[in-house]
């Protein structure tokens, strides 16, 4: 009997049209109704997350930027997390700067970019349609370099984008050679830097232990890099239709795609 129901965001729980469906909410509704605990896990920060939680209208731990950090929806107290050390984080702007990339970061409830672009660009036009309490806070700093050797914060994930891959590959091979990182994608243009170690599945296993859960008794969605530990990790995996074809062949089982329901369907077959 599964007693833990994790799901990835985007491209997962979430369709094409970035909402979550009638259908998928029904669904995470009626686990919670049969007493079976529901998390997200996404690469996203915490407080972009905690949105589509509340419209699932359920209390979920919520584990963001790729299991860095764990907050509880219904206080949002931090219930876990690891954190990029200062240094490295400064290694990691060196290596973006010298590839002309893109990059942003996140503290705990802050998106800091040193210019409107990319997923900046997209979180500030999605703030004008959120309530007040709901809003990213997108703080446009004038250098990430001095703003990270003067505070305090803790830093969770590094982000760079571009549509050169080429560019990608050069940078992912330059940050994998520091070594005291963790690198992985959410999606065909970016690169996600976390403190080494960090992974859903680590974030997952200290949740699943802190509620009694074996690892056996835990279903996980996903469809890109990022999410392939926690399909690993979990009794069951579930690898969406719209996933990589590596992503697949680290599942159990493929459902339909994110804009066919397919957490819905994979629950509703396997859990209840």
């Amino acid at each position: 009997m599964y007693k833990l129901v994790v799901s990835d965001m985007d491209g997962t729980l979430l369709n094409s049209e970035n909402t979550v469906s009638q259908n998928n909410k029904e669904a995470f509704k009626e686990l919670v109704d049969k007493n079976i605990h529901v998390a997200i896990a996404t690469g996203r920060i915490y407080t972009s997350a905690r949105v589509y939680a509340k419209y699932l209208d359920i209390i979920t731990p919520i584990i963001a930027c790729n299991g860095a950090i764990v907050r509880n929806l219904e206080d949002d107290k931090i219930i876990y997390e690891s954190h990029i050390d200062k240094e490295d984080c400064l290694k990691v702007l060196d290596v973006a700067r010298k590839h002309k990339l893109y990059f942003h970061y996140y503290s705990a409830d802050t998106f800091y970019t040193e210019k409107l672009a990319h997923s900046s660009i997209k979180y500030s036009e999605w703030n004008k349609t959120l309530k007040e309490e709901d809003k990213i806070d997108i703080q446009v700093i004038e250098d990430a370099h001095k703003h990270i050797e003067n505070s305090d914060e803790n830093i969770y994930k590094i982000q760079m984008i571009s549509e050169d891959q080429n560019l990608l590959a050069k940078a992912r091979k330059e940050l994998e050679g520091i070594g005291s990182l963790e690198i992985c994608k959410s999606w065909h243009n970016n690169i996600e830097i976390m403190n080494k170690g960090v992974s859903k599945a680590n974030a997952i296993d200290h949740l699943a232990k802190s509620l009694g859960v074996k690892a056996k008794e835990v279903v996980c969605f996903g469809d890109n890099e990022n999410d392939i530990s926690m399909l690993n990790y979990a009794g069951l995996g579930v690898a969406m239709g719209n996933a990589e074809t590596f992503v697949k062949e680290s599942a159990d089982y493929i459902t339909a795609t994110n804009d066919e329901d397919g957490v819905a369907q994979a629950i509703r077959k396997f859990v209840f």
